[in-house]
């Protein structure tokens, strides 16, 4: 029998701090529930003590998530331990994941803390937090470039309080694949107590090393990986999930442990993330990138046709591609609507969340002659981010461009309640169109990326727009799809500004002091 390497998910915590990616609750529940459909072990639902929406989503999640364990972050201090277990309390398997920085440069300039001070810091949380679980995990955040006797010090002292997983995080990636497979094999081998816990390894990806380093320490030991949906994560990302999952499932004759994921979940799950987040991937991206099994050259493709193994390492299928066009028009009944959502991993909160869905399903479908998975997914996705109370509305959006002539954008936004108008002259539609909303609305925020991806291919492909909009220090994503790809960039600046004038000020974990 081989040993179990156990799926630890962070995209909807360490993947949320990407600037921008942040989730509604109810986009968190879908991607939760997408993640435990996969068979991921671990889902890391959020940092409670972040802030009173983050608490509410990891509450949320405990209560729907079964299969899973449902995990919540937190410094190594009473009052985020606290918030934790409150939080985890309905999940029916739960784990608090506590962490206090170890390297010289965190302790000395971040915590301003004594080493023994921050041993005790850690032995205290884990103490705390097993009164909420036996589930215990702890982090010596930026062990790649802590004091190796230090670190076998706490780890020892972690797993005498009672952690049962211990995780070496290279923090800032700053870590090469056989120095850091060597660092977990060494402590592994001189802290006394290993034996009595699991070895977990978080990597990130800032010299593009983050799955190569997991994968050594995996090599060497580890029995837990965190990881993240598509790498998504801060600054340049995390362990990409499925890359993880997907190398040791198809090199099973160099690795002595296995997972217990469902592979065929994984492209499923990269377009769901992207989609909600409008983080887009890219077409040569392993795995769930539109060209990872795609061939072009014609040797390739005559190999292909003759053997699919020549040039394939892996099949398609077995990670979730396939053919994904609906069976479903604007003649479809609502229970095959509702039946395919489902498979999608969406489930309605109400009887009229339903019936708003399904009509916006057949707008679309008058409009568009083939609906496709993806088309779906925007179409939730935008479901999502419109809530009862938003201050401002889309109502009426007029332009006209013209060869020599400079584009004009005419405006009607729903202001508390109260219809407003503004025309402005743009560069083009899109700049103009951004411009008569900020004059009704005079936020004051500033544009830092507008992306536009097209959700499916052909003409009558809807367009999706990212906006990420920033004002001291608050940043947004919107996000908004239309068959016009200036209504859909006017809905993406429309819902960022909700977002901007309705913070939820959330804390940064890794920017908040310990204490």
């Amino acid at each position: 029998m081989k040993d179990k390497l156990v799926i630890f998910d962070t995209t909807l915590r360490d993947g949320e701090q990407s600037p921008g990616a942040s989730m509604t609750q109810d986009e968190k529940i879908r991607i939760a529930r997408l993640l435990e459909k996969m068979r991921v072990d671990v889902i890391e639902a959020g940092f409670p003590a972040a802030s009173p929406g983050d608490f509410k989503s990891v509450n949320a999640i405990s209560e729907i998530i079964k299969d899973s364990t449902v995990c919540g972050l937190a410094r190594a201090n009473p009052k985020d331990i606290q918030k934790a277990g409150e939080a985890l309390k309905p999940a029916a398997s739960s784990r608090i994941h506590t962490f206090i920085a170890t390297s010289p440069i965190h302790m000395q300039h971040k915590l301003r803390m004594q080493p023994d001070e921050v041993i005790d810091h850690a032995v205290a949380a884990i103490r705390q937090a097993r009164n909420f679980t036996d589930n215990v995990e702890f982090s010596p955040e930026d062990a790649g470039r802590s004091e190796f006797d230090f670190l076998c010090r706490v780890l020892e002292a972690a797993i005498d309080a009672g952690a049962t997983t211990v995780n070496i995080p290279d923090t800032v990636g700053y870590n090469l694949p056989s120095q850091f497979g060597t660092l977990v094999k060494n402590l592994m081998e001189n802290v006394p107590n290993s034996d009595k816990a699991v070895f977990s390894v978080h990597c990130h990806n800032d010299l593009g090393l983050a799955v190569a380093n997991s994968l050594a320490a995996v090599m060497e030991g580890a029995r837990q990986v965190e990881c993240t949906v598509n790498g998504l994560g801060e600054r340049a990302g995390n362990a990409s999930l499925e890359e993880i999952v997907m190398a040791v499932r198809t090199r099973q004759d160099e690795f002595v442990c296995d997972i217990n994921i469902d592979t065929t979940q994984i492209v499923p799950a990269s377009r769901l993330v992207s989609n909600i987040t409008g983080f887009p991937v890219q077409p040569n991206k392993a795995i769930v990138g539109a060209n990872a099994f795609a061939h072009e050259a014609g040797i390739h493709q005559d190999g292909i046709i003759k053997a699919r193994e020549t040039y394939e390492i892996m099949c398609a299928e077995d990670v979730g591609w396939a053919a994904n066009r609906m069976v479903l028009g604007k003649h479809s009944g609502r229970n095959a609507f509702k039946e395919r959502l489902k498979s999608l991993g969406f489930e309605f909160a109400s009887e009229e969340d339903s019936i708003a869905a399904f009509t916006r399903f057949k707008d679309l479908a008058d409009k568009k002659h083939e609906i496709f998975d993806d088309d779906l997914q925007a179409l939730l996705t935008e479901s999502g981010n419109i809530s009862e109370n938003e201050r401002f509305v889309l109502k009426h959006i007029e332009t006209r461009s013209q060869t020599s002539l400079t584009p004009v954008a005419s405006v009607v936004v729903e202001v508390d309640g109260e219809d407003a108008k503004a025309e402005e002259q743009g560069n083009g539609a899109v700049d103009a169109t951004f411009k008569a909303i900020e004059k009704i609305v005079d936020s004051g925020g500033l544009l830092q990326l507008y992306s536009v991806n097209s959700i499916t291919s052909g003409t009558d492909a809807q367009g999706e727009v990212s906006v990420r909009l920033e004002k001291n220090g608050e940043i947004v994503n919107g996000h908004g799809a239309d068959l016009d790809i200036v209504i859909a960039s006017a809905k993406a600046y429309v819902n960022a500004l909700n977002k901007l004038c309705n913070p939820e000020g959330k804390v940064h974990p890794q920017m908040a002091q310990a204490i």
